[in-house]
């Protein structure tokens, strides 16, 4: 049995619009795991503390979100956890994609505030 068989790749999970996500963050979960579909742990390679922490906190601000945590398995694996439980209300495929979304928001608002305290300071500065 080659690996490829023991991992389901979450694209299967994600719709269409998704694609680019899934191309950017490489999201597997355990062959079979998506038994319960309010309750999964998500693997993403190639990821650390910096997403995990700022994704689990966007996360968990969804209110039909119940848990949503984060673990690092070893520090010399390139590898990320995340496990998400919700109510009967969403599934966690949907809690992640939302938490991506909101995630992505919140990085364009801080980039757009960035640039235009950079540019303010510029011209208070004479600096452009």
């Amino acid at each position: 049995m080659d690996d490829t068989d023991d991992n389901s790749n979450i694209g299967d999970e994600l719709s269409d619009s998704d694609v680019e996500v899934n191309d950017i963050l490489n999201f597997h979960t355990e062959k079979g795991a998506i038994k319960d579909p309010q309750s999964v742990t998500f693997n993403i390679t190639g990821e650390d503390h910096t997403l995990g922490n700022a994704l689990r906190y966007m996360i968990i601000q969804n209110p039909e979100v119940e848990y949503c945590g984060y673990s690092i398995p070893h520090p010399s694996e390139d590898k990320l956890n995340i496990r998400i439980q919700t109510t009967e209300n969403t599934t966690a495929v949907d809690a992640l994609r939302k938490g991506l979304e909101d995630l992505k928001a919140l990085c364009a608002k801080v980039t757009e505030i960035f640039y235009k305290a950079n540019k303010d300071f510029d011209e208070i500065n004479n600096l452009s």
